[in-house]
C-alpha cells in the first residue's frame, strides 16, 4: 500500500532527477541500486532506507534535506 509520504518523497525525487537530465537508469547506476527500485520509489511504492536516500541526494548533488524538506512541504499542501 502507498503512503502519502511515499507518494510525496518520489514526486520530489523525480523532480530532482529530470532537473539534473538524468535518466532513471543513470541515476540506478550512481546509487547503485536497480532501475526498476528507482521507478518503485518515484511511484511511491517503495520506501528508500536512508542510506538509500543519501546516495540519491549524492548522484543528485543536492543534500539529502533538501528531498525530506520538499516533500514534508508537499505533504503540507495535500493537506490543505
Amino acid at each position: 500500500m502507498t503512503s502519502a509520504i511515499s507518494i510525496a518523497f518520489g514526486g520530489v525525487l523525480r523532480k530532482h532527477r529530470e532537473q539534473a537530465a538524468m535518466s532513471q537508469e543513470a541515476l540506478a547506476h550512481e546509487t547503485d541500486v536497480h532501475r526498476t527500485y528507482v521507478s518503485l520509489i518515484e511511484r511511491g511504492i517503495r520506501n528508500p532506507t536512508l542510506d538509500v536516500v543519501f546516495r540519491l541526494a549524492d548522484a543528485l548533488a543536492i543534500p539529502p534535506s533538501t528531498l525530506v524538506g520538499e516533500t514534508e512541504v508537499r505533504l503540507k499542501r495535500r493537506r490543505k
